[in-house]
């Protein structure tokens, strides 16, 4: 396995994109990010029935192509697998579908190049007034009430746990067992969870988002399923935590116990 150095600005940066039917958005998401920050780019289609694939080649995008549509974690662990074996060292996930800002990506990336953060979320909570950013009302309303039950069952003080924009360091890629996540949207919450659980440093930045028909919005009713899946990871999260039944994702042991390198 290729060797990165963290903590500085040596560390090989590679942007991954979890991509489905983003034909529409894929190419100005692209074109916005900021190449010199950047060393590598790959995207994984997921069984795309667009022309996403094509305008990928086109960029000349490493792509990986999923020959049906696993899921949105499915995808992530295609993203995180491969960007391991090309030797990152910071990975960031950037949506192909334009709604956060690629060119703060220096900002996403900065904690970890310091050496003071290990996972970044890029909070839109931080910057503003979602709701004059287009966030549903419904949606909102659920954000906030998932995410005070999870600061209150990890122990942590997040503006946010639901952004699609986020960056983590090589040694959580390699400590985190994702591969034992959901193939679905939870997936994302379930990394939060593990990484929080072994100890490694989550850092917020104020991002903006953009709300518009072309890019990706769940349905109120899919949000109502994610929001239930949450409830559910984190009722195991609990039950494991004090040892009533154990989950095997998250047998791993917190930071606090392991040997110190």
């Amino acid at each position: 396995m290729a060797k990165t150095i963290e903590g500085n600005g040596k560390a090989k940066v590679v942007i991954v994109m979890p991509a489905y039917n983003a034909a529409k958005t894929l190419r100005i998401t692209y074109e916005a990010i900021p190449k010199g920050d950047v060393d590598q780019v790959i995207l994984v289609d997921d069984g795309s029935s667009d022309e996403t694939l094509q305008i990928a080649k086109e960029l000349k995008l490493e792509v990986f192509v999923h020959g049906r549509n696993y899921g949105y974690g499915a995808n992530q662990k295609t993203c995180y697998t491969e960007a391991l074996k090309a030797g990152a060292g910071i990975v960031v996930m950037l949506h192909p579908d334009y709604q956060y800002d690629p060119q703060l990506l220096p900002d996403i990336i900065a904690p970890i190049r310091a050496g003071g953060a290990d996972v970044v979320l890029g909070s839109r909570f931080l910057y503003g007034d979602v709701l004059r950013q287009g966030m549903p009302w419904w949606k909102f309303l659920g954000n906030r009430f998932l995410t005070w039950l999870e600061n209150a069952a990890l122990g942590l003080k997040l503006a946010e746990y639901h952004t699609g924009y986020r960056a983590y360091s090589r040694k959580v890629l390699e400590e985190v067992p994702f591969l034992l996540n959901s193939d679905r949207f939870v997936f994302d919450q379930e990394m939060l969870v593990q990484a929080a659980h072994l100890g490694f440093r989550i850092v917020e930045v104020a991002v903006p988002t953009r709300y518009f028909p072309e890019a990706s919005s769940a349905s109120f009713f899919a949000s109502v399923r994610y929001g239930l899946s949450i409830l559910g990871l984190l009722a195991r999260y609990l039950l494991h935590r004090m040892a009533l039944k154990e989950q095997k994702q998250f047998e791993c042991f917190p930071a606090r116990y392991r040997r110190a390198e």
